[in-house]
């Protein structure tokens, strides 16, 4: 019988990873908001506005606020636009492509929002900084995601909340069998074709496949030190909102 092999996987080995992510991000900044609002529908918008509803930064409207693994700024910009927000939110990200980008593009003009370089897994802020936090799809990129929990957890002050906006996949049918054929066949030809990188839109699927399910993710944010987890789906369960508050 002949030799069968898998087909090649665009995810790096785990000591790999932070250098893979850091370089595909780089690569693809330029056109990274184009082909989130174009390849979500712009249903990514929504999820943000949810996301921002779910942080609770009404208690502290004037408090400092974290958006981590924070990209291109958007859902920094979505709290800081915020009618009543008073504080300010830093934006923190270890791409400084991405964040040039965010910042070039002019989203931050005239909102207080300070862009920090800066990896996930060694924030470069004293304990208890943060009166919340958030995380756009980013989670799943990290080298080692209980590690990132943690210390997210460390910068938060006592009460304060963490929210987490990332993807999943649907459970029912007909919409999950629609679903993988745009995320794995679409998906990845329209990302290519835009972004002009061969495995940056080959990555996103694997990434989302080989994370943790939802309620996985929160009962690992609850080992990281945040109780009253809760999760909900969104969109028929594209994507998945998280969200517990930092004890001690």
């Amino acid at each position: 019988m002949p030799e069968t092999h898998a087909p090649p996987s665009a995810l790096p080995a785990p000591a790999e990873k932070a250098a893979h992510v850091r370089r595909m991000f780089s690569s693809i900044a330029p056109r990274y908001d184009l082909l989130n609002h174009v390849l979500s529908l712009n249903i990514d918008k929504l999820w943000r506005k949810r996301a921002v509803n779910r942080l609770g930064w009404e208690r502290a409207p004037a408090g400092t606020y974290l958006d981590n693994c924070a990209g291109t700024l958007d859902l920094a910009v979505e709290l800081a636009k915020r009618k009543a927000f008073r504080g300010r939110v830093v934006g923190s990200d270890f791409t400084y492509e991405m964040l040039q980008n965010g910042v070039g593009g002019g989203k931050t003009r005239g909102v207080p929002i300070g862009p920090a370089c800066a990896d996930a897994l060694a924030l470069p802020f004293p304990d208890q900084s943060f009166d919340g936090a958030t995380v756009g799809f980013g989670v799943r990129n990290l080298a080692d995601l209980d590690a990132g929990l943690r210390e997210m957890a460390r910068v938060l002050k006592p009460g304060a909340r963490l929210v987490i906006l990332e993807f999943t996949t649907p459970g029912w049918q007909p919409f999950r069998g629609l679903y993988f054929f745009y995320f794995l066949k679409v998906l990845p030809l329209v990302g290519r074709m835009v972004s002009k990188h061969s495995s940056a839109y080959t990555y996103l699927p694997e990434s989302v496949m080989n994370f943790p399910e939802p309620p996985e993710l929160a009962r690992r944010m609850e080992a990281a030190g945040f109780s009253g987890v809760q999760w909900e789906t969104l969109s028929g369960g594209i994507s998945a909102l998280h969200h517990g508050t930092k004890t001690g």
